[in-house]
């Protein structure tokens, strides 16, 4: 069985065909780094470093971008409310992610941009817009013109008609359409002149959604297999990428990606509900790796309810395979080989089926106990090389946490 991913545009399950073979692209929409980070924001994280651990498992060549959004107007007013520089209320949230990424054994991405530093490609991509009539600039600000791109809306299914207005902006009065959504903004008198940039529209910063743009063509050229991200970036945040890179003549992301929320107390986590739970801080009453299994061991696509009880849960299923680990090391030398079992590399090829793929690791650890009962060395070792290679696969692995998984044989997901 091929790999398989839900692809949002398609709005169906599709076979992942790279656009060149053997080599797999993927951007994943990083974090604005306005405070630190919580268990909802690393859940993209976590579900994409299974992504990416999986096709290098199948052989591919995997390039993998993840973005840091280190410019924008919660990061400005948070840093003046505090009194310290943006660039350091950024940079001190950036590196809070970093350490939540690391703790959780999420694979450093092969390029991690940031923002700030490829402002001339955005200013190029911007040229290119406005040359094509998609773009136009008003008293230093400039926007992209939604009606001048028919397909806009497609990835999400919306007609543009019904849309409410961007609301990125202060005033809507510049825009052609209220539903223009900016790609640059003018500098603003109170804002500090360390926050804006020089371009032939005059000094600012760059939009939300121009900045990922640019830097995925950057990374991964004008056409890139995966894009992916949280839920909640479906619109206007993909929607408006695809727009403003198809509309400048780049193919873009070939599928798109999103993982379900974590929901605390029925709503989705988030730091301006104020219900969120402290990656730093929930990692110093569980252990990182028993937050990760927890995270990844439902669905991607699915919604996560955070709650003690289940991560209690979690820890327990998490320390029964943990405990077969050390007991079966203990008996046999684990120098064999690590082969995938064909029901876990089914599962994942199934758009990552990851509840089953756990299930396969528990009725593997069943099989490896009653094999520790009866002395059956041989069984015992067979099910530890194959336990280690589907928890190295799932970034689970007890003797290599944050590290690379060790050699594992399947013929998936190619």
């Amino acid at each position: 069985m091929s790999l398989r991913l839900y692809d949002t545009a398609a709005r169906a399950v599709r076979d992942f065909t790279p656009l060149r073979a053997g080599q797999a692209s993927l951007y994943v929409c990083g974090l604005t780094v306005q405070g630190p980070p919580h268990v909802g924001h690393v859940r993209a994280a976590l579900a994409f470093d299974v992504l990416r651990r999986w096709l290098v498992a199948g052989g591919f060549d995997v390039t993998f971008v993840r973005n840091v959004t280190d410019i924008d107007d919660k990061i400005l007013a948070k840093a003046a409310a505090h009194g310290v520089p943006w660039w350091a209320w950024a940079y001190g949230n950036e590196l809070a992610c970093t350490r939540a990424y690391d703790v959780l054994g999420v694979l450093p991405p092969t390029y991690e941009p940031r923002a700030t530093g490829h402002v001339p490609d955005m200013v190029a991509l911007i040229d290119r817009l406005i040359a094509g009539g998609h773009a136009y600039a008003v008293d230093g600000d400039v926007y992209f013109d939604v009606r001048s791109f028919p397909e806009y809306g497609a990835l999400t299914g919306q007609k543009l008609d019904s849309l409410e207005p961007a609301a990125d902006t202060d005033t809507d009065e510049r825009k052609r359409d209220p539903r223009d959504f900016a790609l640059w903004k003018a500098a603003k008198d109170e804002e500090p002149e360390t926050a804006s940039w020089p371009t032939p529209w005059g000094r600012g910063r760059p939009g939300w959604h121009l900045e990922c743009s640019a830097m995925a063509e950057r990374y991964l050229g004008p056409e890139f297999d995966i894009h992916g991200g949280g839920l909640d970036l479906r619109f206007p945040h993909h929607e408006n990428e695809q727009a403003q890179s198809r509309a400048a003549g780049d193919g873009f992301a070939q599928y798109w990606l999103h993982n379900g929320w974590v929901t605390l107390g029925g709503e989705k986590m988030s730091k301006s509900l104020g219900n969120t739970a402290l990656v730093d801080e929930v990692v110093q009453r569980v252990r990182p790796v028993e937050l990760r299994y927890y995270l990844i061991a439902p669905h991607y696509r699915s919604t996560i309810e955070f709650t003690d009880e289940a991560l209690a849960e979690a820890g327990v299923a998490y320390r029964r395979i943990e405990s077969f680990v050390k007991r079966a090391a203990e008996r046999v030398d684990d120098a064999g080989e690590h082969r995938l079992p064909d029901e876990f590399s089914a599962a994942l090829d199934d758009d990552l089926g990851t509840p089953a793929a756990v299930a396969v690791i528990h009725e593997t650890v069943r099989e490896g106990n009653t094999a520790l009962a009866d002395g059956d060395d041989a069984a015992v070792a067979a099910a530890l090389g194959s336990v280690r290679a589907m928890l190295g696969v799932l970034g689970l692995d007890p003797s290599t946490r944050g590290g690379r998984p060790p050699a594992a044989t399947s013929d998936s997901p190619k």
